[in-house]
């Protein structure tokens, strides 16, 4: 996400960074190629103006110019303009307090990912609130609308209001609050129809469904690759409707990230979620200095952190710390590493939000890091029998020839496997004899984890 504009923005730090002292010209220099950056980027015209306007106010003043880093200081102010163009620090969470059942909206274009993100949002209120969560499918002009929402309701373990053939938007959205205050519901779901571009029928609509239900959150689902076209949705909606935020989806496919930074400086609504990919659970709150952090390259380890606590099966870790304390280590603990490492997003999902990633973007690709390759090796430790993933000294070439057909790989492939695994074990091994002191000296610390945090190199466990 944000690639291209971070790339571009990166160069123009760099060239900074190069030149130690600076003057008025080379800061004027380096704005005019980050207003071209950010307009390449699809970032709205007018908040790119005012976005300049005020880093040049910042940073031609003398306490940068005659400061021991100016360009870090440089990167700093615009940071935290970035930070304050998407929205300020903190979170812009869903306003869940008022007499429940809470009415939430969805409303959107067709296609921008509104039924999908519904069923997103209702699986965080259900796992993270523990909020007991009804969705409704108000959507009769698309059809077996109400059926997709209906599945994913089923996917996901929440309840879906039943369907009644021909009933109209509003008499859904009034039985589906009837029914959240009669079974006790926390939050109705509203999932309102959409089309493929706004018109006085689809606002009218919105509009009257709004009325009826009086929603404490209108959320806006705006599809983050349509880059402008989702900036001026959102400014009709939010005029005519009156969202009070936006969920942008596809972002993880947006490389350039002008929907992002443009939204809540042209519509004055938080971005609250943001869409990441097509798993259910592929949704994060909107953190503005997270994001920030991302673009500049410096990371979103707090993020990372997050995504390892919500992942690390605590069992499996206490399991595998007591094993590591005795210097054993088979081919089912690596797999079990290995799932982790999946749920976690995988190399490129972890990899995206390490400080600095965007430097050695170009090796990485040369070394051709594949998260295919994480399912590959998950495949070919299912195919051993379970004497052998104990005991992986068994593995004679003629297992091999069979693990290989099994597993619908090659020899070499399941070579490389095991001289993974034998690295780590001889690491593991090493920790057992070490210690935490030890390790420390020995350059080993990375195989355990700090108090509280997973660790190591196949998705972490606790020590």
């Amino acid at each position: 996400m944000f690639d291209s504009l971070s790339n571009r923005l990166g160069e123009v730090f760099d060239r900074l960074r190069k030149r130690g002292a600076l003057r008025e010209d080379d800061v004027a220099t380096a704005l005019r190629e980050i207003r071209i950056a950010l307009l390449e980027a699809d970032v709205a015209l007018p908040v790119v103006k005012e976005f300049v306007n005020a880093v040049r106010e910042k940073a031609v003043g003398q306490e940068v110019l005659r400061s021991v880093t100016p360009a870090q200081m440089v990167v700093k102010i615009v940071h935290d303009h970035l930070v304050e163009t998407l929205g300020g620090a903190g979170e812009a969470g869903l306003e869940l307090n008022a007499v429940p059942p809470v009415v939430v909206m969805m409303v959107g274009l067709q296609g921008s990912g509104k039924t999908t993100s519904a069923a997103k949002i209702a699986l965080r209120l259900k796992s993270r609130e523990r909020k007991k969560v009804l969705l409704a499918s108000l959507d009769v002009q698309r059809p077996a609308a109400q059926e997709q929402l209906a599945v994913l309701a089923r996917q996901i373990g929440v309840a879906a209001l039943p369907v009644i053939a021909g009933e109209k938007p509003v008499a859904i959205a009034r039985r589906a609050l009837d029914t959240g205050r009669r079974e006790g519901y926390d939050i109705v779901i509203l999932d309102t129809a959409g089309r493929l571009h706004i018109n006085e029928e689809l606002m009218l609509e919105v509009a009257a469904v709004r009325d009826a239900a009086r929603p404490t959150e209108t959320l806006l689902v705006a599809d983050a690759l349509t880059g402008q076209d989702a900036v001026n949705v959102a400014k009709s909606f939010s005029e005519r409707i009156g969202v009070t935020g936006i969920v942008l989806t596809r972002i993880d496919g947006d490389a350039r990230g002008g929907a992002a930074l443009s939204m809540r400086q042209i519509t004055g609504k938080p971005i609250k979620f943001v869409g990441t990919g097509e798993k259910i659970e592929a949704l994060e709150p909107f953190h503005a200095e997270r994001i920030a952090g991302r673009i500049l390259d410096m990371g979103d380890v707090v993020s990372l952190v997050e995504k390892a606590a919500e992942t690390i099966d605590q069992e499996e870790a206490a399991k595998l710390a007591a094993k590591m304390q005795k210097g054993s280590f088979d081919l089912d603990d690596l797999a079990n590493q290995l799932r982790q490492l999946r749920k976690m997003g995988g190399m490129s999902g972890m990899m995206g939000l390490l400080p600095g990633i965007g430097k050695i973007k170009k090796q990485l690709a040369e070394a051709n890091i594949d998260d295919r390759i994480i399912k590959r090796q998950e495949a070919i430790i299912s195919s051993m029998t379970k004497a052998e993933r104990r005991n992986p000294k068994l593995l004679n070439a003629s297992r091999r020839l069979r693990i290989a057909a099994g597993s619908g790989t090659s020899v070499p492939d399941i070579n490389r496997l095991l001289k993974q695994y034998q690295d780590m074990a001889h690491m593991m091994k090493k920790a057992a004899k070490l210690g935490k002191k030890g390790l420390a000296r020995h350059g080993l610390a990375g195989l355990l984890p700090p108090p509280g945090m997973g660790g190591g190199g196949f998705g972490g466990f606790r020590g």
